[in-house]
């Protein structure tokens, strides 16, 4: 799941470092992601997976970094199954 989730970072965090470089405890604002781009990356992770973030995780703390990412992720996967 977490290589997903580094690909979409990639693809739609818009963040000016090489993903190899960031550990999945890296805070993705600190590497350059905008709030604008968080919504953006917000929207490929639910297209990818098949999800909607309720408003009680739209918080800059659930999409900070890639553990935080796969732990929502994973909350919801479990919550709607």
């Amino acid at each position: 799941m977490k290589e997903q989730i580094r690909k979409i970072i990639h693809d739609h965090a818009r963040l000016g470092c090489d993903m190899n470089l960031i550990d999945d405890s890296a805070d993705l604002y600190r590497a350059g992601m905008t709030s604008h781009a968080s919504v953006a990356l917000m929207l490929a992770l639910e297209n990818e997976f098949g999800l909607e973030f309720p408003d009680s995780m739209l918080s800059r703390s659930v999409f900070g970094t890639i553990d935080t990412i796969a732990s929502a992720i994973e909350t919801l996967q479990h919550t709607t199954q």
